[in-house]
């Protein structure tokens, strides 16, 4: 493959960046809608909240299912599936008449919701040149905060003029994108050539291919441990520590949302500038610079106590703790065959994302029984485990040409 982007490259990139922003529009649109979904259809905060809970269990078993299912019949082909199957769903949670039938709908569009994260990082991966695959995931990976964005702009516009029916349905609208850009593609070349040589020999179970031997179980263990950290960090700081301000320490400025934009932004950069960075020094220096970073940035920020210098401060600690979800969609398309990429990355990323799910909780338990210092030598401690794991775990991928 040559060194230059070709125009199914981007193509494929748009159609797995679109796919991932849909995610992060439809999680983030469903948390705003939440309290008038309650008020219409009479639900108690238990069962509103297990709207999410389930969306979310949806996403875990879609990307497992559909990320084994990409690896066998194809990228394009399975991505389509997982965008048609979300719609649909998404379409009928606007027809819901009480809980249960919204429940299941909503657990449905989780599952078609779950596999595009892995299958579009492979994909994605694929598509790009060596020298430019991990700015080619940076990428993919923007487009979740690009959705979350568009996801906290449109809402509070929309929301009181079409209600939480509408938003539904508006929430249609990226799976008709993707879809459309989905309909030009076909399926990445390396993929093609695997399968003719899987045709004519026994083909494995992509499960198994994670765990085939001592070295490939040891990258695998130590992909979990990056995932698990990586996603601990987000939900603990981005859930735990907006609250954390405006209730403790009385910040008017994390109750208009502006610490929170402005440390998704400081995210949004981090990411960028990651892949640019393992393109050029590697994978493994990347993912140690950022978690130095972000120990660093975590527990200087323990220490601040001035509005002004915490809001800027959120954008550098969101750079270093989000910034390395750049380079996992790289990482992992490197440290797999293609029969099983798309597997490893759904697979490993949301073994991590259930790990890292009880991070909110650990955090602000941890509070309540001793202090938020100790909650943030917490935090930091976690990133100390990431880079040894990615010392002795972690190989150095760098230009590896995909096979």
């Amino acid at each position: 493959m040559s060194n230059k982007v070709n125009s199914y490259g981007w193509k494929a990139l748009m159609g797995s960046a679109v796919g991932y922003a849909m995610d992060g529009f439809d999680l983030l649109i469903l948390g705003f809608m939440l309290s008038a979904i309650s008020a219409d259809l009479s639900l108690s905060p238990t069962q509103a909240g297990s709207l999410v809970t389930w969306t979310l269990i949806g996403a875990v078993a879609g990307g497992i299912i559909f990320g084994a299912l990409s690896d066998k019949y194809g990228r394009v082909r399975v991505l389509t599936w997982t965008i048609v199957l979300f719609a649909v769903f998404t379409g009928l949670c606007a027809f819901a008449q009480g809980y249960w039938d919204l429940l299941i709908y909503r657990t449905i569009a989780g599952i078609g919701l779950g596999g595009e994260f892995g299958i579009g990082m492979a994909l994605a991966a694929e598509a790009w040149p060596a020298r430019h695959r991990a700015k080619a995931s940076s990428y993919v990976a923007l487009g979740w905060q690009v959705g979350v964005l568009a996801a906290a702009l449109l809402t509070p516009l929309l929301l009181p003029v079409i209600g939480w029916r509408g938003m539904f349905l508006v929430g249609i609208f990226p799976a008709f994108v993707a879809w459309y850009l989905r309909a030009k593609l076909h399926e990445p070349e390396v993929f093609v050539q695997k399968q003719a040589e899987v045709a004519t020999g026994k083909r494995q179970s992509p499960f198994k291919l994670l765990i085939k031997d001592v070295a490939t179980a040891k990258v695998s263990l130590g992909m979990v441990v990056l995932t698990s950290v990586q996603n601990f960090g987000y939900y603990g700081i981005m859930i735990w520590l907006p609250n954390f301000l405006s209730k403790q320490l009385g910040f008017s400025l994390t109750k208009s949302g502006v610490w929170t934009a402005v440390t998704v932004c400081g995210m949004m950069a981090g990411i960028w500038i990651f892949g640019r960075l393992a393109d050029r020094i590697g994978r493994k220096p990347s993912f140690l610079l950022f978690q130095i970073g972000a120990v660093i940035s975590i527990i200087a920020y323990s220490q601040l106590t001035d509005p002004a210098i915490m809001l800027f401060a959120g954008a550098a600690l969101g750079m270093f703790v989000n910034g390395m979800m750049g380079g996992y969609g790289a990482l992992m398309s490197e440290a797999y065959p293609t029969e099983a990429r798309a597997t490893a990355q759904n697979v490993l990323f949301n073994l991590g994302r259930a790990v890292g799910g009880f991070g909110p909780v650990i955090v602000g338990a941890v509070v309540s029984a001793y202090s938020f210092k100790i909650a943030i030598a917490l935090l930091a401690v976690i990133y100390v485990i990431d880079m040894i794991a990615t010392v002795f775990l972690i190989p150095e991928l760098k230009g590896k040409a995909l096979k």
